[in-house]
């Protein structure tokens, strides 16, 4: 206390703050998963969604939200958080702000892989082919990139390299849906290329869930690592960390989350970049503080793009991935606008 106010002083009252973001995302998640669960063709108030949840209220209600939207709202506030994740632990492994799952490929790769899987029949919408080519895939991108990016991270190469992957990844999904010779194929590919949540299910979450809780755990289990690598990467293997195991570490969790999220829903971009920046001014620079906010982040802001595209009036359904796309292509203009600010007032 300061002694002559009696007020805490400002660390203090910064460490509190810090440490109320968290609850505050966890409250707004759960108010976004009420609105979730009550917006759509048939909108419900929130008393009578609160019963359909407990198997109370009218039976169609309780179907209504129990089979329709409760698997849609779970997997867009899972997939959010996996992406926020897998977004703060990227940058942190690459001491980059402008890291994130999409800016290297690894969606657009996870969705070549689930496409290679419908059009060589490997599997189907509801296999688990689907998930495990996505991963293979995604897996492959994030290895390449951190290969050509290597030690320095360099901005203009991450960037670059990225731009590549991306690049690659669509180019081979959309020869495949040139070559689909069934129409239902076809249809299913272009499901990819956008990223959607209708018509999820049950078994669409259990197809997911399991591997990304893997990559989530796998990303939260090295949050210490980051902090240490935050002052270089000799440093960090001079006080016991190995650099290289944490590189394959956190790529395996990027690859099986990321990987997973879009054999389910499709290519959903930017949510992984826009999540940390947000979080960065509340929580400070730890990168290892960043990892669960940037998480809560994630799923209120694809719970949030989820609510709105069924709210745009439209003849037909706006697909999520492209309402992320509208957000986060001009907030990553911003963030590049902003760096070459910084760059020129250091070279000035």
């Amino acid at each position: 206390m300061s002694a002559t106010t009696g007020a805490p002083p400002a660390t203090d009252r910064a460490g509190l703050g810090r440490a109320l973001i968290s609850p505050a995302l966890a409250g707004l998640v759960a108010v976004l998963t009420l609105a979730s669960l009550s917006v759509g063709a048939a909108k419900l108030p929130v008393s009578a969604v609160v019963d359909a949840l407990f198997g109370a209220g009218s039976e169609a209600h309780r179907v209504i939200v129990q089979d329709i939207r409760l698997p849609r709202t779970l997997l867009a506030a899972t997939i959010g958080a996996m992406h926020g994740l897998s977004g703060a632990a990227l940058q942190g492994l690459l001491r980059n702000p402008l890291a994130a799952p999409s800016l290297f490929g690894a969606p657009q790769a996870a969705a070549f892989g689930a496409v290679l899987a419908i059009a060589t029949g490997l599997g189907d919408a509801l296999s688990f082919a689907l998930p495990l080519s996505a991963i293979l895939m995604a897996f492959l991108s994030a290895c390449i990139l951190v290969a050509i990016v290597g030690r320095e991270s360099n901005l203009l190469l991450l960037i670059l390299a990225g731009l590549a992957l991306s690049s690659l990844a669509g180019a081979a999904t959309a020869l495949a849906l040139n070559l689909a010779s069934n129409p239902f194929a076809a249809l299913e590919i272009s499901f990819w290329l956008l990223g959607s949540l209708d018509d999820r299910s049950f078994r669409h979450v259990l197809l997911a869930w399991p591997f990304m809780a893997c990559g989530a755990w796998l990303l939260w289990a090295r949050r210490d690592a980051f902090r240490v690598l935050s002052l270089g990467e000799e440093a960090a293997q001079s006080l016991g960390v190995n650099v290289t195991a944490l590189r394959l570490q956190v790529i395996l969790g990027v690859a099986l989350g990321v990987g997973a999220s879009v054999a389910v829903s499709g290519t959903i971009g930017f949510i992984g970049l826009v999540a940390p920046h947000l979080m960065r001014p509340l929580v400070g620079h730890d990168p290892g503080r960043l990892l669960a906010p940037s998480a809560l982040a994630g799923a209120a802001l694809l719970l949030a793009a989820d609510i709105a595209v069924r709210l745009i009036p439209s003849s037909s359904s706006i697909k999520v991935g492209v309402m992320t796309a509208l957000i986060g292509v001009p907030f990553f203009l911003y963030l590049v606008f902003r760096e070459r600010l910084r760059l020129g007032g250091a070279t000035a």
